[in-house]
């Protein structure tokens, strides 16, 4: 037996993971922030720029974020029935 025989195993990409701003409008859940995200783009048929409104629940580990803040989160594996989402960054308090 020779000692180069060991494999490693092959390394898996992510891939690229979606991250969007928006502003927390919920805290009261454990560890859990909803977070509404507010993106213009044109109608399909009429060309007028209209807003579009998500919310996203996201984990939120040290409950940092708090009501009213600017958030960054970025998308993950499925942590719960609604949450797909985890905070990455409080941009402003």
């Amino acid at each position: 037996m020779s000692d180069t025989a060991t494999t490693t195993a092959p390394v898996r990409d992510r891939g690229i993971r979606k991250t969007v701003v928006g502003e927390v409008v919920s805290d009261k859940m454990d560890k859990t922030v909803v977070v509404r995200t507010v993106s213009r783009v044109p109608h399909p048929r009429f060309g007028k720029i209209v807003k579009q409104i998500a919310k996203f629940h996201a984990h939120d580990e040290k409950n940092e974020a708090k009501l009213g803040d600017k958030v960054r989160i970025m998308e993950t594996r499925p942590l719960s029935k609604q949450k797909r989402w985890r905070l990455i960054e409080v941009l402003k308090h």
